[in-house]
């Protein structure tokens, strides 16, 4: 119970891993959830391999009584949560006839209500201890709607102002809650499939962000100073276009 976690929530083989490692080299036990747990086999020996700790947890962020269960068993059995990350994207994109009711309702549980649930209950224990970090991953379509994202839009953007009222109601009370928006593509195996000649020019000009670098800004706001707190970070390639 003498190290502290650092939790992130929504851990692909991207920037969710490069966060939780991340946090691992400062020390760190991380606590990683995604949908499939079995998957983050990988993630656990990359950070056990240079002396970290990392426990993998199966996690539904959208079902309440789920993430209650798993911050609890963090706190009791693990150590105090330090540092939150809540990184799931539900980046979906549908033409506004085709977004069903269900698709709306479900990307706005992946990127807001899963968010909130996940703030209300580190905010929880956080509180008694006056100290803390919460940071919750945005996009552009955090700040802009953009054709076919009505869906992705509005939970992005419940999730920004999610994390301005935290900000300002835990702020006073020591607990950092920032929000970062990643404004351009992050090199992944997914983009690099899926856009290979697109991936192959961007990487030419060092146009495609990296996940390392993006996580370096995680740690970079967890050690700020309280008095002079980011709230809002926004991130993006020299080349991207705002």
């Amino acid at each position: 119970m003498t190290k502290k976690v650092a939790l992130v929530i929504g851990v692909g083989t991207s920037l969710g891993s490069a966060v939780a490692r991340g946090f691992a080299k400062e020390g760190l036990t991380a606590v990683v959830a995604r949908r499939s747990g079995e998957e983050l086999t990988t993630l656990k020996k990359e950070i056990e391999d240079f002396g970290g700790i990392c426990h993998p947890f199966s996690l539904d962020a959208r079902k309440e009584e789920d993430v209650t269960n798993l911050i609890n068993k963090i706190e009791n059995e693990i150590g105090e949560i330090e540092v939150a990350v809540y990184n799931i994207g539900a980046n979906i994109r549908f033409g506004i006839k085709e977004t069903t009711s269900q698709k709306y309702y479900k990307v706005w549980e992946m990127a807001a209500f899963g968010a909130f649930l996940m703030g209300r209950e580190v905010a929880k224990k956080m509180i008694p201890r006056k100290k803390g970090t919460i940071i919750f991953t945005g996009a552009t379509a955090s700040v802009r709607g953009g054709d076919g994202f009505a869906a992705f839009a509005g939970a992005k953007h419940a999730k920004r102002a999610l994390a301005q009222s935290m900000a300002r109601e835990l702020g006073p009370k020591g607990i950092h809650v920032a929000h970062v928006i990643i404004d351009g593509a992050i090199d992944t195996p997914w983009i690099q499939k899926l856009f290979p000649d697109y991936v192959k020019e961007k990487k030419k000009i060092d146009g495609l962000m990296n996940p390392d670098d993006i996580a370096k800004n995680y740690i970079m706001l967890h050690k700020q100073p309280r008095n002079a707190w980011t709230q809002e970070l926004d991130l993006r390639p020299w080349v991207e276009k705002w």
